[in-house]
């Protein structure tokens, strides 16, 4: 147990690190809305230590609340992002003083706090789990607003694999069923329980996602011009925003540039397309004769084993992710080549399906059967229904620690500030 609780306070630690960096700036960038469809930074900074206080300090271990004047102020269902700045929020130096003082205590309550008990809050730790991963989650969406803010500073240009130009372009899976969502994994949120037999027709899968060169040529053939492609609301959104190309591209002459927090630089061809929407992700896969995976054939293709009959934690095992196996963390501020992780394929030969870029799916967020909500409706629930699409697999941006096969995020069709790409699919019966 004691290695259990080791492994938190690293996790813990860890994450507290990123959010200091990712707010490591002048108080005036800070404090700043740089796009409203983002919070001010120094906002998301002082939510995660209320998420802590909230969910370790008074839920778990029932201790008097600190700042109880501030939760209406950080309660994210509250207050739209676009009306935060108005909000009368901490600044950046007590904001900082806040987290710590609430971390301080989170670590005395993790000391002292029994694992194994009933409660579910506290059994394998649980509740720190909900707040590493929400502070991670964060911490991604402050890359988002820096990426926006167009300010230089996060680029990152760390080493990563070469990719590979060859190789089959799509993966088969046979018919039959598997296991979707998880009963094991104690970490797991609520939206991915409970685990549930699901039988699907065969398919085809891309073996990668959608690349930027096959991308561009969708852009060149008029695919932005050609209301065919388009879903009838992506349509209205594609003639109402103006859109030609994916967030932050721009066209020079015969050449792509696109901006990367703050450094303009030509559109390298052979990585995956990121920052667009689910409707040019649609209109791309209607275009090339094939369609978004299922978000159930997308997990299929992802974490099942069928020789070994069970679900995996992440596309190549129960191995915790390393460098060659997938680009997670933020090591590079960017996706790698296609065809870089060989060695983090899937059990069909899909590749990348866990970081790099989040993945459209075809799927509108919905509950699993026999689902309960936990440890709050508003963290899955009331999101529910036929507004918000769902993506799988993760970013370069996001941390192991909120990654795995099972892992369910959404947003709406029309977001493409977030680091999301996609692959596409097809019926078996298409020859």
């Amino acid at each position: 147990m004691n290695d259990i609780k080791e492994r938190i306070a690293a996790e813990l630690t860890a994450v507290r690190d990123r959010s200091l960096t990712y707010t490591e700036a002048e108080d005036d960038l800070l404090l700043r809305q740089h796009s409203p469809l983002m919070s001010p930074l120094v906002w998301d900074l002082a939510h995660v230590g209320n998420y802590e206080e909230l969910w370790v300090l008074r839920e778990a271990a029932g201790i008097t609340p600190l700042r109880p004047e501030i939760d209406d102020i950080y309660d994210a269902f509250k207050h739209p992002r676009k009306d935060r700045p108005t909000l009368p929020i901490l600044g950046p130096d007590e904001a900082r003083t806040y987290i710590g003082g609430v971390r301080g205590r989170v670590l005395d309550v993790l000391d002292a706090i029994d694992l194994e008990a009933a409660a579910p809050l506290h059994r394998d730790g649980f509740v720190f789990g909900l707040v590493i991963q929400h502070e991670h989650q964060h911490d991604e969406t402050m890359l988002a607003t820096w990426q926006l803010s167009r300010s230089p500073g996060l680029v990152r240009d760390g080493d990563l694999p070469p990719g590979r130009a060859t190789g089959p372009a799509e993966v088969y899976v046979p018919a039959g069923p598997f296991q979707m969502g998880t009963a094991t994994l104690p970490w797991a949120y609520d939206n991915e329980r409970p685990a549930h037999r699901v039988e699907l027709p065969a398919y085809w899968i891309d073996r990668l996602p959608v690349g930027n060169a096959a991308y561009a040529a969708f852009i060149e053939s008029g695919g932005y011009d050609d209301q065919r492609w388009w879903h009838p609301a992506g349509w209205r959104w594609r003639q109402e925003s103006g859109a030609v190309a994916p967030l932050f591209w721009t066209r020079e002459g015969d050449t792509w540039w696109r901006t990367r927090f703050g450094r303009t630089e030509p559109v390298p061809m052979d990585e995956p397309v990121q920052h667009v929407s689910w409707y040019e992700a649609d209109a791309y896969a209607r275009w090339a004769g094939r369609r978004l995976p299922t978000e159930a054939e997308w997990e299929k293709a992802c974490g099942w084993d069928p020789a070994a009959g069970r679900a995996r934690k992440y596309p190549w095992g129960d191995e915790d992710p390393r460098p060659d196996l997938a680009n997670l963390g933020h090591r590079a501020a960017r996706p790698a080549p296609l065809g870089a992780y060989p060695a983090g394929a899937s059990a069909y030969g899909a590749e990348q399906m866990v970081g790099d870029v989040w993945e459209w799916t075809g799927s509108w967020f919905q509950p699993y059967p026999g689902f309960r909500s936990f440890p709050y409706k508003e963290y899955s629930e009331v999101f529910f229904g036929q507004e918000y699409r769902v993506l799988r697999g993760g970013s370069w941006a996001a941390d192991p620690a909120a990654v795995r096969t099972t892992f369910r995020n959404w947003d709406y069709p029309i977001r493409r500030q977030i680091f999301t790409g996609f692959r596409c699919a097809r019926d078996a019966e298409r020859a």
